[in-house]
């Protein structure tokens, strides 16, 4: 089941990668057009498979749930911290599941011959299942981290606190996020790891060392995969892949010869990898958010955008030797037939994508401890709770912690909006959070509470996640093919991913639902609303 967790945030391709092309901040190259996205066809990225991948990562669960009697502890205790681990894996796959995909179908023991019987569960229904399984697992899981790859106490009670908020309960959420930042857990605001000595750096750069997120120097860290070079091959991912999803293609990038300028075999792959502009992030990411009407991107004091943190293509410099223009920065006068440099030209957070890869070939970004929760976005969720609240200066103060840490601007409460907040979510969660799965949960709330004229009647047809979309990435305004011939396009019902059509053939005795917006949905019969155990 740790294992398991890998999945999200290595490969090519990979969930969390595909949460950030299905947002405000990115867009993906193939395809750009989410119509191409249909229940038998996920073209390039899990689209469909993470439904089934999830579920098989369910089941292993299930197979721990299912069994527990059948293993004898030492002490009640001791199974109960077994069985709490266990339940806490479960509700953190169904949580991306309803937020990926909305009514899906509920599993909650070990399946042992052919069911062909499954039948659709609201969300509404699998949060509360999971609100209870982890509010007995938060009560089993130990303190601290008996070693290291162990769900603790803190990774239940915050992923407890989405869980909360999902379900409208804002004092519960704030509650549940109270017991972690009144707790063992800090935030970081010295320099620390493997870096410290070297003070061109700052804590920002330490934080995303990999060496640094499973350090007990670490007080942030909630929970973090393991996934290290160093160890036997069955045991580690291949590969984080921080390169190649994460930055463009700046190798790409030719001399006055019509060569190119650097590629993953000169110096640079070291360090810059070989990207492809699998991610392809806008504007707003690159420049807009960094800007506060006192500061733009160039000049602001925030760490998370500072220059050492970030790689501008100027900043690179021709390095064949040989070339004409070895040693001279990039430019695109040279780009020749290759006019097209959508997927090659634009900056990105080096602090967060680099990676040394053992395969200097092609070195896409190695092995890689990875966070899943710290403690920077427990103050921010606390703060989504205060809003929902309509208590904006409590909000402002948990969004001040995580800005006055990177050394940006305070706000004030009339700042305060769950746009802002996801604007402050980008800027310290990029890369790690499944940001199209919170921005799910966020349109779920808005619609249950009819704010902003949002209402679950017609949630597939207009939703805070597509207006957001719309309004700040411009990647989706472009009337032109965007590249090589793709025209970009998103539609309210994409907030949904659809169900795979290949699920609801094969369940001949039951009734899986389509998500509306896609082919089958008109068929869809009502889901339940009750798991019993």
């Amino acid at each position: 089941m740790r294992k398991n967790l890998m999945y999200e945030n290595t490969g090519w391709h990979h969930p969390i990668a595909m949460d950030h092309i299905l947002s405000d901040v990115a867009i993906t190259i193939d395809p750009a057009d989410l119509r191409d996205v249909t229940p038998s066809d996920g073209p390039t990225w899990p689209y469909l498979s993470y439904f089934d991948d999830s579920y098989e990562f369910i089941k292993d669960t299930n197979v721990l749930v299912s069994r527990i009697d059948d293993v004898e502890f030492d002490s009640e205790e001791d199974k109960n911290r077994i069985l709490a681990e266990a339940y806490w894996h479960r509700a953190y796959w169904y949580y991306r599941l309803v937020h990926t995909y909305g009514d899906v179908p509920w599993i909650g023991e070990e399946l042992e011959g052919a069911k062909l019987d499954f039948q659709t569960y609201t969300r509404e229904a699998i949060l509360d299942k999971i609100q209870s399984d982890l509010e007995w697992a938060e009560e089993w899981l130990p303190e601290t981290m008996p070693s290291q790859g162990i769900v603790t106490k803190a990774a239940a009670t915050h992923l407890l606190t989405k869980v909360y908020l999902a379900n409208l309960d804002y004092d519960g959420a704030i509650a549940a996020a109270n017991r972690l930042i009144d707790g063992p857990h800090a935030l970081m605001t010295e320099r620390f790891g493997i870096d410290a000595d070297d003070p061109k750096r700052n804590v920002q750069w330490d934080l995303h060392r990999w060496q640094n997120k499973n350090s007990a120097q670490n007080t942030e860290t909630i929970y973090a995969t393991i996934d290290r070079p160093d160890v036997a091959s069955g045991a580690r991912s291949g590969g984080s892949y921080t390169s190649r999803n994460w930055t463009p293609s700046y190798w790409k990038i030719l001399d006055e010869n019509g060569n190119r300028m650097c590629n993953w075999s000169t110096p640079t792959g070291d360090t810059l990898g070989i990207g492809n502009a699998d991610v392809r992030t806008n504007n707003f990411w690159h420049y807009k958010i960094w800007n506060d009407g006192t500061y733009t991107w160039e000049d602001t004091p925030d760490e998370r955008r500072a220059d050492i943190n970030w790689t501008e293509m100027n900043e690179i410099k021709g390095c064949h030797e040989g070339s004409p223009q070895y040693g001279e920065p990039f430019t695109k006068e040279f780009y020749g037939s290759l006019i097209d440099t959508f997927d090659t030209w634009y900056p990105w957070p080096q602090y967060k994508t680099f990676v040394l890869s053992p395969n200097t070939r092609l070195p896409v970004g190695g092995e890689a401890d990875w966070y899943i929760f710290r403690l920077a976005e427990t103050y921010l969720l606390r703060a989504e709770a205060y809003f929902w609240k309509g208590e904006l200066g409590p909000a402002a103060d948990d969004i001040n912690a995580v800005r006055d840490r990177a050394n940006a601007p305070l706000i004030t409460a009339g700042d305060v909006t769950i746009d802002y907040i996801f604007d402050e979510r980008a800027r310290e969660l990029y890369m790690e959070e499944p940001r199209h799965s919170e921005m799910v949960r966020v349109s779920y709330i808005m619609a249950a509470e009819n704010r902003n004229g949002y209402s679950m009647d017609s949630f597939s047809e207009s939703n805070w996640f597509y207006d957001r979309v719309m309004e700040l990435n411009d990647n989706y305004h472009e009337p032109e093919p965007i590249w090589r011939g793709d025209v970009s396009h998103i539609d309210p019902h994409n907030v949904l991913m659809p169900i795979p059509q290949s699920v609801i053939e094969a369940n001949t005795q039951g009734k899986i639902n389509q998500n509306e917006g896609y082919d089958g949905a008109g068929s869809n019969e009502p889901p339940l609303e009750e798991i019993s155990e």
